[in-house]
């Protein structure tokens, strides 16, 4: 069975449990074993317990945002151990791309990263795809290394003291995340966030659009600040165009909507703040029947290519 190691920034740790609940179908089958600095209790010495299973680790997952590279602890400890790891070809170092961040050029920079490309987690339209990528690469390489030779399928448990599994001299569940509850100030600075991202996604698309087209012609105007406009012209002929705004809440639309037209009270589409008790995200009502992955937890941008889709589908 392979030992897995989380190298993580705590600003990051709800997509690490997410990542946690991915990687749970190889401890199933035996496959895996996580270790990550929150199974280390009070009294522990908190450097030996990490030096300890670093040291033991088969895999190590460094999971990249800004928040990573800016920690010394994470950078300068945990990095710099894993990496001579697995110089050493005592272990295998996978970085994992949470977020966007410069880290191409940095030392672990040279490692083949997950997802696909290196695209962030958070870029992925529904997280959950990003994460199956990350679970497919962990197998990848835990059966690659033979790591996980001669192992057979997790009996089911009986659900008794005797029969739980002992780990590292503790006994306990790894199903440890709280639901979390989100203010109104929380939800509203996400949607202007959103909206802002969604503006910047638009005005550069249609300046790139233009760009690699030389009959397309665009225009994007922001009217103020919870209002954009976009038009596309082909040949110097109106094709489409579209309507973003952000509404208030103590309006009728209190969301970020799509219309064709110019109109305030009307729209095509409409982006709301929703959470699942452990993060927030955009889903849509669905009113213009698009098929766009999974729409009921969209990321910033995929919440953006969304509504680009709308706005560029009469060109494709």
């Amino acid at each position: 069975m392979a030992k897995l190691f989380f190298s993580y920034s705590h600003r990051d740790e709800d997509l690490r449990d997410e990542l946690q609940i991915h990687l749970t179908s190889l401890q199933r089958q035996g496959i895996l074993e996580t270790w990550h600095d929150r199974r280390i209790e009070a009294g522990d010495d908190f450097a030996k317990n990490i030096s300890d299973h670093l040291d033991s680790a088969d895999i190590i997952l460094l999971l990249i945002s800004p928040y990573f590279i800016s920690s010394n602890y994470c950078f300068e400890v945990e990095m710099q151990h894993a990496l001579a790891k697995h110089e050493q070809k005592q272990a295998v170092v996978i970085p994992v791309i949470l977020h966007p961040c410069d880290w191409h050029n940095l030392p672990f920079g040279h490692l083949l990263a997950t997802p696909k490309d290196g695209k962030p987690i958070s870029k992925f339209p529904n997280i959950h795809d990003g994460f199956l990528e990350v679970t497919f690469a962990v197998k990848n390489v835990a059966n690659k290394n033979n790591i996980s030779k001669n192992i057979s399928p997790t009996p089911t448990p009986s659900y008794n003291v005797s029969s739980s599994r002992k780990i590292h001299g503790e006994i306990r569940s790894s199903n440890l995340r709280v639901k979390k509850s989100f203010t109104d100030r929380e939800k509203d600075k996400f949607k202007t966030e959103a909206f802002e991202y969604i503006a910047k996604y638009f005005e550069g698309s249609l300046g790139e659009l233009e760009k690699r087209n030389h009959e397309i012609e665009t225009n994007f105007r922001r009217i103020d600040a919870n209002k954009f406009y976009s038009v596309i012209y082909v040949n110097g002929s109106e094709i489409n165009r579209c309507t973003i705004r952000l509404g208030s809440n103590r309006g009728f639309i209190s969301g970020i909507t799509y219309s064709s037209s110019e109109q305030d009270n009307s729209y095509n589409e409409c982006l709301s703040v929703e959470d699942d008790g452990q993060m927030m995200f955009l889903k849509t009502l669905g009113m213009s029947f698009r098929q766009h992955g999974n729409q009921d937890q969209l990321s910033l941008e995929g919440a953006a290519e969304y509504y680009w889709s709308m706005l560029i589908e009469v060109l494709q």
